[in-house]
């Protein structure tokens, strides 16, 4: 006896309650879809506009002077130097979130090499990025470039420049699960410290037993706006505000979806958003989702890394977000082992 379900939620005769196969990750490019320019860092030109060879200029100044705050996870609210001018909706301001990293991917194409966008992370100590495990599983460290301190993807005249580090170690949770992303989780360690500045600054990681449900959490992200090939990937960083949903309430809202009245939504999980057209999406993946810190709220903790979601911004169906605090425990024994001091994401109150 078995019971009736749509094709899709049975799998070798099981029904499938933990989403494999039915989510939509959100990392990268979905090889069926069509884009003018399907690389991040590409944008479309015309062809008597290309630059064979850029011109000198364009070698990246050296950092500023280190600057290190006392303490974590301080957001910008206002920018670094300056504002921007006739905002494009959700377009975050520059340096607003100083911990956003993006992970590129080295690709020889002829004879050069192209930086690709491989997904967002978070920088937590000067050598320690946070990401979700879907972005680098069964990824070649070697091919991986760490940036910081980005933030218009299509220019280097910025008042800091970005900085790019290289990976020596990638460490994937253990139980990390392909098909349904539980315990998508990953940290990578770099060749050498990022220099800290106004715009290279890591988050605050909560405690263990920290709650989420409050409105004032942002995410940023590189990613598209849209799901499917309309969508485009964005050149200045974007931010979407979003409610942190309950875990229990959005597990009722997964399953009016095609997930179905079965789906188990799991521990290592935190939701938030719901609202029409404010989401992360493709590309978002591993990007941090962040919450105002109890007391002092231009302070953030990371509650979440961006991990999948049932297509972008519908209405009432919360994306899905690895949850930070459930993590904090696996986080600080691996750097521990690694000899990596925990103080650079513990807040203390400034």
């Amino acid at each position: 006896t078995g019971e009736c379900v749509q094709y899709y939620l049975c799998s070798d005769n099981q029904i499938i309650t933990d989403g494999a196969g039915i989510i939509d990750i959100r990392v990268g490019e979905d090889p069926e879809e069509e884009s003018e320019c399907p690389h991040f860092l590409n944008t479309c030109c015309e062809k008597d506009s290309v630059l064979i060879d850029p011109p000198a200029s364009l070698t990246t100044p050296k950092p500023p002077p280190e600057q290190h705050r006392p303490t974590c996870g301080f957001r910008n609210a206002e920018g670094i130097g300056f504002r921007i001018t006739g905002n494009k909706a959700g377009e975050a301001e520059y340096g607003e979130f100083p911990w956003m990293v993006a992970v590129l991917r080295e690709e020889r194409v002829i004879d050069s090499n192209l930086n690709v966008y491989e997904c967002g992370a978070s920088l937590i100590a000067p050598n320690v990025v946070l990401t979700a495990a879907h972005c680098v599983f069964n990824k070649q460290r070697e091919q991986l470039l760490i940036r910081a301190g980005e933030w218009d993807t299509q220019t280097r005249n910025e008042l800091h420049p970005h900085q790019d580090r290289r990976v020596v170690e990638l460490i994937t949770h253990e139980s990390f699960n392909k098909g349904s992303l539980a315990n998508d989780v990953a940290l990578l360690i770099l060749n050498e410290p990022f220099q800290l500045a106004e715009n290279v600054q890591p988050v605050c990681l909560p405690p263990k037993d920290a709650k989420f449900d409050q409105n004032e959490c942002f995410a940023s992200g590189w990613g598209k706006n849209i799901f499917g090939k309309e969508g485009k990937y964005q050149v200045i960083l974007k931010k979407v505000k979003l409610p942190v949903v309950p875990h229990a309430k959005c597990q009722e809202s997964l399953r009016t979806t095609r997930l179905g009245r079965r789906f188990v939504l799991h521990q290592s999980f935190l939701c938030a958003g719901g609202r029409t057209g404010e989401d992360t999406c493709r590309g978002d993946g591993g990007s941090p989702l962040v919450c105002p810190i109890p007391g002092s709220p231009t302070y953030y903790y990371q509650a979440g890394i961006v991990a999948w979601g049932i297509g972008c911004g519908e209405n009432g169906i919360p994306g899905v977000y690895g949850n930070v605090a459930y993590f904090r425990d696996w986080i600080d024994k691996q750097l521990q082992t690694r000899n990596i001091a925990a103080r650079d994401y513990i807040f203390t109150a400034p």
